[in-house]
């Protein structure tokens, strides 16, 4: 497990490098309430709550950027560990529940994700205290991809990485569709406003819109 942590007056954010695809699972929270959330809980839910409760962080959302198997493997232990609201986009969710057929594909298995609590769309909004995270559809990586938006940060998950994009030939990938999102939905937000994304090291919006190779 890899991991750092970010924190200024406002907001908590903290990488963990879990599981053996190195998905990038984020623990985000207020900092003067202490209300937060987990993005993306691909595996290792022990180690995922060992930082929660190091943060002292009250979860109240499990926000998944997509329903690939990577992403959603420790959802059921921290589904029940927390009792937080799972959140999905609404075009992702009945994928959620067949998570382990892809996952068995590249030989993962994982116990069964629980249903979701909340069915997100573009422009719903999430509070945690005094931060407000926007919900950007970002399809293309899968049909119900999205992306967070926060006070110059944003969480990409599949979607915009490092230098590189979301891989589209997985079942309901499309090159077209993900690129359209990539320019209408990232592009558009300011140089300097943080990438962190669902596998790598973060970047920024200039820094992606200057040299990654895709775009």
């Amino acid at each position: 497990m890899v991991l750092f942590d970010e924190e200024d007056s406002n907001v908590i954010i903290e990488k963990l490098e879990v599981g053996p695809l190195a998905v990038n699972c984020y623990l985000v929270g207020d900092e003067a309430s202490r209300v937060g959330m987990i993005i993306d809980p691909g595996a290792e839910s022990a180690a995922i709550m060992k930082r929660v409760k190091v943060l002292g962080l009250g979860i109240k959302f499990i926000v998944l950027t997509h329903a690939h198997f990577d992403h959603i493997g420790a959802l059921k232990e921290l589904k029940e560990a927390t009792k937080a609201e799972i959140a999905i986009h609404v075009d992702d969710a009945q994928s959620l529940q067949h998570g382990n057929t892809l996952g068995a594909v590249f030989g993962f298995s994982f116990p069964p994700p629980p249903a979701p609590d909340r069915l997100l769309k573009d422009g719903d909004s999430l509070a945690l205290g005094t931060q407000r995270f926007l919900v950007l559809h970002t399809p293309g990586h899968s049909p119900g991809g999205i992306c967070l938006l926060g006070e110059g940060v944003v969480f990409t998950g599949d979607t915009l990485f490092n230098a590189g994009i979301g891989r589209t030939d997985l079942p309901g990938g499309n090159y077209n569709e993900l690129m359209d999102s990539i320019n209408t939905k990232l592009m558009v937000l300011p140089d300097n406003t943080i990438v962190y994304p669902g596998h790598g090291p973060k970047s920024t919006i200039g820094q992606e819109r200057r040299h990654n190779p895709f775009l």
